[in-house]
């Protein structure tokens, strides 16, 4: 079988808005009553933006009719003065309570929008295949930047469009119709000016988007250097290497800063320029209507200088805020691609067959397998293997060899590049994959503990297993009487254990999950000598009839297996029974040689034999 291997995990093309607005629709549709509710409160409050003008115009031209008339009357200047309080206040009150639900009701899109957007990624990714975790540019800082970015960005987008975007271009409109219906020359200047405005927007963002691509990427460097840090801390301090590791994280920022003054610097030359355009509009407004009303105009009156000022004002906000809408249209965008490029990574998904049987004997066959990694590092060359079934099958090799990519691909974690593997008959890559991991029990040389208890660590190797059931795991694998000397017992957290404790909880895993096949990848690399010894006998006792592959340094274990396959960077040089392959000579040989010299066995014998 031969697949197609691709290293790439995001995409190649760049994103537009239109691009994002895509993308982003099905996650805003299924809140079809809250975008209802919101345009609704959105048009209503832009008419209740343009009542200011309104009551202004009417107000000046009542005032001035007023002190024009021989007969000045002080309470037709009450009535006029009380009638624009009732209706500038009530139009406050008004429009205080429309803001308030149009704010909750765009603020609740977002977090709902938030929510389904980690979700749908964090489901998305758990489908991938393991080979996309390996790739570069995949790292766990970069990937959680990707992410986090992604989600907060894409979800203020939203938050953004009907909280700002939507009122405040909704209420332009308005403002220009009716500057265009009070006099068409002066909507034609306001008009004028606007598309000048935009223009140098998109200037703007053009030039400053590479700039805003360069900081995301060093965010992402950010995070991946802290992540760095925090896990290898303690290598870090036994070296005494904080200066360096200090260093490199400071020339990292320097990088970052250097690149944000850049963009600041960019971003306030176009600003300045933009508020200047702003005001040429303010200008030409008073001037174009005071000459109207000079040379008496029809329908111009001192009331529409004020009237055309405030509408222009009014038609002038969204361009005010437009360059800072832009710059989080852009950053949207940038993280967009990133966050977009998971979710659409289709050919990330982990392939899986349809079959499944009744049960499964662990019959393996491998024939000329190569393997390359995603880096480019090719692991195995034609690599052939029969691991019979209900036996003990040894890998053995050096650091490096290719005996934990062989088990990878036996999990169908990678596929080959060429070559096939069958089990019982059946091509690996037939079989329904979540099925044969069920049949599969794996302990690794360094198994992740997740954060809670002991307990509901144990049960993830059977989330339907009883507490009794997991008593008895964490008796096999020998940890039971050291968690109930705890003082919360099996609640008490998981990460509180040592390194070799946790690898007795991963193991109490596989008891607890009892499959067919088991896996061990050096599974007594973090146990001292006893608990070896102990976990040894559990091992020994569950192999009973089952198809196990064991990767392990440790003699005790090698010699025990019925086959063993010597791997020598990613070839297999010898294969047989361990005494047999012993006494061919080569690698084998030397590797079962050194460990006994490693262990000073000649003289640990002795010891033993005068005691």
């Amino acid at each position: 079988m031969e697949t197609k291997k691709t290293t790439e995990t995001t995409p190649t093309s760049k994103m537009n808005i239109l691009d994002l607005l895509k993308n982003i629709l099905p996650f805003v549709l299924p809140y079809k009553w809250l975008i209802a509710a919101t345009v609704t409160l959105t048009f209503i409050g832009s008419l209740m933006a343009q009542v200011n003008a309104v009551v202004l115009d009417k107000t000046v031209d009542a005032i001035n009719a007023l002190i024009q008339t021989p007969n000045f009357a002080w309470d037709k200047a009450t009535q006029i003065l009380i009638t624009i309080s009732i209706i500038l206040l009530g139009k406050e009150v008004l429009s205080m309570v429309i803001t308030f639900f149009q704010r909750y009701f765009g603020e609740k899109m977002r977090i709902l929008v938030s929510r389904d957007l980690a979700v749908k990624v964090i489901d998305r990714m758990l489908s991938f295949r393991m080979a996309f975790f390996s790739s570069e540019g995949n790292e766990t800082g970069k990937l959680q930047s990707r992410i986090d970015r992604g989600i907060m960005s894409l979800s203020s987008t939203v938050n953004n469009f009907f909280i700002e975007i939507l009122p405040l271009f909704t209420s332009a409109i308005l403002a220009l119709a009716l500057m265009f219906m009070a006099n068409v020359y002066v909507g034609l200047v306001a008009l004028c000016i606007v598309p000048i405005y935009f223009y140098v927007t998109y200037v703007q963002a053009k030039r400053m988007k590479g700039g805003r691509r360069s900081i995301f990427g060093s965010h992402q460097a950010v995070s991946q250097g802290i992540l760095n840090i925090i896990e290898s801390i303690t290598v870090i301090k036994s070296f005494n290497r904080e200066v360096i590791e200090s260093k490199r994280q400071e020339a990292i920022q320097q990088q970052m800063t250097d690149q944000q003054l850049n963009i600041r610097k960019q971003s306030y030359m176009f600003n300045g320029l933009k508020s200047f355009l702003e005001q040429i509009g303010t200008v030409l407004i008073i001037i174009l209507t005071a000459y109207l009303v000079l040379i008496d105009y029809p329908g111009m009156t001192i009331g529409k200088i004020m009237y055309h000022v405030m509408l222009f004002s009014n038609v002038s906000a969204p361009i005010r805020q437009l360059h800072r809408i832009y710059d989080d249209m852009n950053d949207a965008l940038i993280y967009a691609e990133g966050f977009f490029g998971i979710l659409h990574a289709d050919h990330e998904v982990e392939d899986s067959g349809k079959h499944h049987p009744q049960s499964v004997k662990g019959d393996f066959v491998l024939q000329g397998v190569d393997f390359t990694y995603s880096n480019g590092t090719q692991a195995l060359f034609g690599v052939d293997m029969h691991i019979e079934p209900g036996k003990i099958t040894a890998l053995v090799g050096l650091s490096g060899a290719g005996k934990s990519t062989v088990v990878n691909l036996l999990d169908k974690f990678y596929h080959p590049d060429t070559g096939s593997i069958k089990l019982d008959g059946v091509d690996l890559s037939d079989w329904d994959t979540q099925w044969l991991r069920e049949h599969i029990g794996l302990v690794l040389q360094k198994n992740h503990i997740f954060s809670g208890s002991i307990e509901e660590n144990i049960k993830y190797g059977n989330p339907e297993a009883t507490h009794e059931e997991v008593m008895e795991a964490a008796k096999q694998a020998y940890i039971y009487d050291q968690v109930m000397q705890l003082p919360d017992g099996f609640e008490t957290s998981a990460l509180q254990l040592s390194g070799g404790q946790q690898q007795r909880v991963a193991i109490a895993r596989m008891f607890l999950k009892n499959p067919p096949i088991i896996f061990l990848d050096e599974p007594t690399a973090s146990l001292d000598a006893i608990a070896t010894e102990q976990i040894k006998a559990s091992i020994d006792a569950i192999k009973a009839g089952r198809t196990v592959i064991i990767i392990s340094h440790n003699i005790g274990q090698i010699i025990d297996a019925d086959t063993i396959y010597v791997l020598q960077q990613g070839r297999v040089v010898q294969s047989g029974k361990p005494d047999e392959v012993y006494r061919q000579g080569g690698a084998y040989k030397e590797i079962l040689d050194a460990s006994a010299r490693s262990m000073n066995v000649d003289k640990i014998a002795s010891v033993m034999e005068e005691a």
